[in-house]
């Protein structure tokens, strides 16, 4: 009896699509996108696979984490500017933020959530010079602020007040 050898790209493109949407969007771009083949990139580029990017892993004790350095310069370098179009919400460790802002134009950008935000982030980027500004007030219209300090330690700073008021004025 002869067996025949069908491999995964043997599949129809609805069945990889199926396949690969049962999976996590960001290891499927960042594992099969510019592997050398031009119809599994076509499938990936798809908005199910680049339409909410998040760059953060949590941890057991819910410690938030950027993605490996690695990983995060493949994303910089070579995915972002390739899907940036197709980008509506992106979810980001706030050390990592300006290295993904600043890696393509992202025009269908809407939604942004920032974790492990300090005083130090939000008065250095939401200001008038920043590179950053022009998102921030013309399309961003669901943006969350995630403090990494401990609540306690926010109410005792007397910085935090006016670091709010200056946020929402932006």
């Amino acid at each position: 009896m002869d067996r025949s050898n069908v491999t995964f790209l043997d599949l129809p493109d609805e069945i990889l699509l199926i396949i690969l949407k049962k999976l996590d969007n960001m290891d499927v771009l960042y594992s099969l996108l510019d592997v050398d083949n031009q119809r599994l990139d076509t499938i990936i580029l798809d908005k199910a696979f680049t339409k909410t990017l998040n760059f953060v892993l949590t941890t057991i004790a819910d410690d938030v984490l950027s993605i490996a350095d690695s990983m995060l310069n493949r994303y910089c370098s070579n995915i972002l500017p390739k899907i940036d179009h197709n980008v509506t919400s992106l979810i980001l460790e706030a050390e990592a933020m300006e290295r993904i802002l600043l890696a393509a134009d992202y025009p269908n950008l809407t939604e942004l959530k920032l974790f492990n935000v300090i005083d130090y982030i939000v008065s250095h980027y939401f200001t008038v010079e920043s590179p950053f500004r022009r998102i921030f007030q013309q399309q961003i219209t669901d943006f969350t602020l995630v403090y990494s300090n401990d609540i306690n330690i926010l109410l005792t700073n007397k910085n935090a007040k006016y670091v709010y008021e200056y946020t929402l004025k932006i």
